[in-house]
């Protein structure tokens, strides 16, 4: 929900950051691996219950996954970039709550409840991506994925484990909401595919 408006905002100071890498040959891949070294780093420290490592990492995380998309456009873009860059992402969304439910136990039903709504909302998320592409039909971003808009994206993910990150003794009721929104998410794009597939 967030995404574009965010987008919009730093946008134009990441393609400048992404100039810069471009100019000295840095490739779009190295940061999409440092992003997810500390992506994975931010889990282990989030097991370890070590909360203001772990939201460190996670933002070091993020901010590696705003940079590589536009560092790509201008040196090298490749569908397996943006294939990878997805896949990093969703080990590091995916580990970060098995890390958070190791050191949360009284959270862990919780969790386990987000990693089912994940799995749900990726299932619909690439489903619909494949069926519209197929048809081809102008509809999500243009990104390497056709991400299509929903109420959690990239943004509500990072302030979500971002909270975790700064109040774990209300972990276990984030997690619950979140995984709400996710759900709500998945129903957004059940819609949508109902509204375009016909």
């Amino acid at each position: 929900m967030l995404d574009d408006s965010l987008r919009a905002r730093v946008g134009p100071g990441l393609d400048r950051a992404a100039g810069a890498l471009a100019a000295r040959g840095v490739p779009a891949g190295a940061v999409t691996a440092a992003g997810l070294a500390a992506g994975i780093a931010a889990c282990v420290a989030a097991a370890l219950a070590v909360w203001p490592l772990a939201l460190v990492l996670w933002m070091a995380n993020r901010a590696a996954d705003g940079l590589d998309g536009p560092l790509a456009r201008q040196s090298a873009p490749s569908d397996l970039g943006g294939f990878l860059d997805f896949i990093a992402d969703f080990v590091v969304y995916g580990g970060f709550v098995v890390g958070a439910a190791i050191a949360l136990p009284d959270a862990r039903l919780a969790f386990c409840a987000l990693l089912a709504a994940y799995l749900l909302n990726n299932v619909a998320l690439l489903t619909f991506a494949s069926l519209v592409e197929k048809r081809q039909v102008a509809y999500g971003d243009d990104r390497s994925l056709r991400f299509t808009p929903g109420l959690t994206e990239s943004t509500e993910t990072f302030i979500a484990y971002a909270l975790v990150c700064l109040l774990p003794g209300s972990a276990q009721w984030i997690a619950w909401v979140f995984t709400a929104m996710v759900l709500f998410t998945v129903g957004q794009r059940v819609t949508m595919a109902r509204r375009t597939l016909r």
